[in-house]
């Protein structure tokens, strides 16, 4: 069950040689790092996991190491595709490798409530009694669901049991879909965790994100959940500079993807094309914000 999951769920990046292949080792290094840092559970294969760059193959040895690395913890699989039967087919190789559960955000071009009911019948007709996280990213899918619609799909499919709030603004659908619920779901935040100190305070259960510095969401889940409300936003306004520079779209994934690798936790900052590459001004922007975020945590200790 994935209803009642609290903590800090990491949007794992996927690490890719310098010609673009998979670069398995490196999901160990970034595997240990994440966990090293808090993780109390992993989504796999998101957007800004680049799982659309994926093939089917791929996407299965990504899943299956990094399940195999995660210690126990639980690993979400993002098999969101136009292709329902890519989808399902994704969603049953997961499961039978240990998966938690899947993410499905609905797919561009459906317009109304009843498509949107429609879509998820189909899927969850195909793919059975799977924990799902339903994905509300209007910015990437394209598809915005009201509140009303979410709480129908709750009410109806019971295999939904986690959502993914991400739409913007997000604090007021947070607070209107904890009042309208009529059985308890998970309700965890992505946006890079860029508003996580409110959402906490609209009573989510924890970020689902993929910031480069991945102990600020457990530091700012943990003290917000032990009553520092001063000290989770001190915490989290240390690194709000880098924050914000990596919440641009799949540019901001290469910005963090460099500060991983600057890091340790992989090899290669390499984005699977299509992607931006960073220019040497970026760099020195980079340059500039990871040594004044450093200074700014080892000043606070």
């Amino acid at each position: 069950m994935l209803s009642h999951i609290r903590g800090s769920f990491i949007i794992a990046q996927t690490p890719f040689g310098e010609r673009g292949e998979l670069d398995l080792e490196s999901i160990d290094t970034l595997t240990a790092f994440y966990l090293q840092h808090g993780a109390n559970g992993f989504v796999v294969l998101g957007v800004s996991g680049e799982g659309g760059k994926l093939a089917q193959h791929e996407a299965v040895e990504v899943t299956s190491r990094f399940i195999a690395r995660a210690e126990g913890k639980p690993v979400i699989v993002g098999v969101s595709n136009p292709s329902t039967a890519q989808l399902a087919t994704l969603t049953h190789e997961a499961m039978s490798r240990g998966a938690a559960g899947v993410m499905i955000s609905p797919p561009s071009g459906i317009r109304t409530e009843e498509e949107l009911f429609g879509y998820f019948s189909t899927v969850f007709s195909m793919i059975g009694d799977v924990p799902v996280v339903l994905q509300d990213f209007p910015g990437a899918s394209g598809v915005w669901m009201s509140v009303p619609s979410i709480l129908r799909l709750i009410g109806h499919f019971p295999q939904i049991q986690v959502v993914k709030e991400e739409d913007l603004p997000s604090l007021e659908k947070i607070t209107q879909l904890r009042k309208g619920e009529t059985r308890r779901v998970a309700i965890l935040t992505g946006n890079n965790g860029l508003y996580l100190p409110y959402e906490m305070a609209r009573g989510i259960d924890g970020p689902m994100a993929g910031f480069s510095h991945p102990e600020m969401l457990s530091g700012v889940y943990r003290l917000f959940t032990e009553g520092q409300v001063e000290a989770a936003h001190d915490l989290f306004d240390r690194y709000l500079p880098l924050l914000s520079y990596e919440a641009q779209g799949f540019f901001g994934v290469a910005a963090r993807k460099e500060v991983l690798r600057r890091r340790g936790a992989i090899r290669h900052a390499t984005m699977r094309m299509p992607g931006p590459k960073l220019s040497s001004h970026h760099m020195a922007e980079l340059d500039l914000l990871y040594r004044r975020v450093t200074q700014a945590v080892a000043a606070a200790k």
